[in-house]
């Protein structure tokens, strides 16, 4: 599904300004993007606002079927926390048998979703092994197997690779980043990697997106103030090394 915000802003009680100011972006259905920024700069609150686990303030952010149906983003995404939820005394397939379960699926259907994508996160001699004896980054690729068991449109994950060491997370980004196409996934992350995966990539900066570029084929496209402008990466010119200059001789001079 497309996901389009429009005017988005937001304040906390007793901070001095907001911490998103008019935000503006829209991601094509079936694009992976990443939402940057120092931090403090709102990357996590933008994509609480999505989710609805913050109230909306002012602006609007929707998700558009291809046929026009326009519906919340939190009726159609899975989540994936920064901070890992599972059940821990429940194997690792059934935790991510849940998301399946919350997506209508027999339980037949959902074991073998469960048994998938396990797979697809490098888990699967783990499938019957509580989640209280995984490890962090074990645990961690057990919650974004259940978001994409759950196969709702769009994914919402918030540094999903922050306990993962390189390797771990290479494999587990094709599955998740992978999965777009067939689904919109929305990463909030500090990783520039993690950002170089997805097709989009949001700056945030003071409030505002201040970049939102392609990276895959070298476009670039700014957007400033509500207004959004497109153009091809052009190479830096090279530096233009000026040569010393050489005094000429004075007439006369010896």
């Amino acid at each position: 599904m497309r996901l389009v915000a429009r005017g988005v802003t937001f304040s906390y009680p007793r901070s001095p300004e907001p911490v998103l100011k008019g935000v503006d972006f829209d991601i094509p259905s079936g694009h992976s993007a990443a939402i940057i920024g120092p931090s403090g700069s709102g990357k996590t609150t933008l994509l609480s606002l999505i989710g609805r686990l913050l109230s909306m303030q002012e602006g609007t952010v929707e998700a558009i079927a291809p046929d026009g149906t326009v519906r919340p983003p939190y009726e159609v995404a899975s989540w994936v926390f920064q901070t890992i939820s599972l059940l821990p005394d429940r194997t690792a397939a059934d935790n991510v048998a849940i998301g399946a379960y919350s997506d209508g699926a027999t339980r037949e259907e959902a074991q073998s979703r469960a048994r998938d994508y396990l797979g697809r996160v490098g888990l699967t001699p783990h499938a019957e092994i509580p989640t209280r004896i995984l490890s962090g980054g074990e645990a961690q690729r057990v919650a974004i197997a259940r978001a994409l068991a759950s196969h709702r449109p769009v994914i919402l994950a918030d540094e999903p690779t922050g306990q993962l060491d390189a390797k771990t997370s290479a494999s587990v980004l094709e599955a998740m980043i992978g999965a777009h196409g067939e689904r919109t996934v929305l990463v909030v992350t500090h990783d520039p990697e993690v950002a170089d995966r997805c097709d989009l990539i949001l700056e945030l900066r003071d409030g505002r997106v201040h970049e939102l570029r392609e990276g895959a084929n070298g476009r670039l496209s700014v957007a400033r103030a509500g207004r959004s402008r497109t153009a091809m990466r052009k190479p830096r010119p090279k530096a233009k090394v000026s040569k010393p200059k050489t005094a000429k001789p004075r007439r006369g001079a010896p």
